[in-house]
C-alpha cells in the first residue's frame, strides 16, 4: 500500500490524474491476498480509492496552483455537475455486484488508456477555442462525476482530454484536472461510507466501503510524491511517459477483464448431458453379525 501511495502521488502531479487506475488494481490484489471476499473487495477498492483521491489531489492542485497552472473558474463551474454525476454513480454502485463493476472497470481503464498510448494524435485534436457552456457543460461534468464514481477514480484523464480538446495548454489541464479529483472524491466518499454501513467487513479499520489502513497508508506516502510529480511535469516532456503509463494501464486491463469473464471449464468431463437422469444405486448389504459384534472387537481400517 505504501508503495502503491508513492507511484499514486507522482502520478497524480504528473498526469493530472486522482491515481485510481494504480489504486484500485493494487487494493484488489491486497485484499485478495488477506481473503476478502470478491463482492466486499471491489466495492472496498472503490471506496478506499476515491478517499485517498481527496488528499493526493489537493496536494497535487496545491503544487500546481504555486505555478499559477490551475483555472479555478473551470473548477468552480463544474463543481455542481460534477457532484450530481457522483450521486448518480453511488446510486448505481450501491445496486450493482462486484462482477460487473470490475466489468466496467476494465473496460473504462481500457478506453481511457488510447489518450496515454497516443499522446500526439489526441493533442493534435482541437473541437472549440472555449470550454463547454450551458448543456454541453452539465453533460459532460455529469458523466464525468458518474464514470468517475463507478471507476473510483479522480476524472483526472476525461478533464485533461476535454481542457487540451478546447485549446487549453497541456500544463494547464493536468494542474486543473488534479482540482476535479476532490471534487470527485469528497461526495464519492461520503457516499461509500454510506451505502457500506450495513456491510459486514473482515478487515479491520473500516468504515463502510472505506478501509482506514489502507487509506492511511496509500495518503501518507502519495502526499509526499505528489508535489515531485507536478514539478516533473513542468520539467519534462510527457508524451515517453504518457505510453508507459497507457501500458500499464492496457495490462491493468487485461487483468481486470480476466477476472469479469473467467474460463469456462471445457471437455467432456465438464459437460453433463441435458437428458441425463440421475438413478439411484441400491446401497450395499449390511452384515448384521457385524453389527453385533462388540465394539472392542471390531477391527478399524489402519
Amino acid at each position: 500500500m505504501l508503495a502503491a501511495g508513492a507511484v499514486t502521488g507522482v502520478a497524480a502531479g504528473l498526469f493530472g490524474i486522482g491515481g485510481g487506475f494504480i489504486v484500485v488494481p493494487a487494493l484488489l490484489a491486497i485484499f485478495s491476498l488477506l481473503g476478502v471476499d470478491p463482492e466486499l473487495s471491489v466495492h472496498m477498492a472503490l471506496g478506499t480509492s476515491l478517499a485517498t483521491i481527496i488528499l493526493t489531489s489537493l496536494r497535487s492542485v496545491n503544487a500546481h496552483a504555486k505555478r499559477g497552472a490551475v483555472d479555478f473558474h473551470v473548477l468552480k463551474a463544474w463543481a455542481p455537475w460534477i457532484v450530481l454525476g457522483v450521486l448518480l454513480g453511488l446510486v448505481f454502485a450501491s445496486h450493482t455486484d462486484g462482477h460487473t463493476l470490475v466489468l466496467i472497470f476494465g473496460l473504462g481503464v481500457l478506453i481511457l488508456s488510447l489518450n496515454f498510448l497516443f499522446p500526439r494524435a489526441f493533442s493534435r485534436i482541437q473541437l472549440s477555442e472555449s470550454m463547454p457552456r450551458g448543456l454541453a457543460l452539465a453533460g459532460l461534468a455529469t458523466f464525468l462525476g458518474g464514470i468517475s464514481a463507478l471507476l473510483g477514480i479522480g476524472g483526472g484523464t476525461i478533464a485533461v482530454l476535454t481542457m487540451t480538446f478546447c485549446g487549453r495548454s497541456i500544463h494547464q489541464a493536468v494542474a486543473t484536472a488534479a482540482g476535479f479529483g476532490a471534487i470527485i472524491a469528497v461526495p464519492g466518499t461520503i457516499g461509500f461510507v454510506l451505502i457500506g454501513l450495513g456491510a459486514e467487513s473482515p478487515l479491520p479499520g473500516s468504515l463502510g466501503y472505506i478501509n482506514l489502513i489502507g487509506l492511511a497508508a496509500i495518503a501518507s506516502t502519495s502526499m509526499l510524491t505528489a508535489p515531485l510529480g507536478a514539478a516533473l511535469a513542468h520539467r519534462l516532456p510527457p508524451m515517453a511517459l504518457k505510453r508507459a503509463f497507457g501500458g500499464y494501464l492496457v495490462f491493468t486491463a487485461m487483468l481486470m477483464l480476466k477476472d469479469a469473464f473467467p474460463a469456462q471449464p471445457t471437455g467432456i468431463a465438464a459437460e453433463e448431458p441435458a437428458h441425463a437422469v440421475a438413478v439411484p444405486m441400491p446401497s450395499a448389504p449390511r452384515s448384521d453379525a457385524s453389527l453385533s459384534l462388540p465394539a472392542s472387537s471390531r477391527r478399524t481400517s489402519p
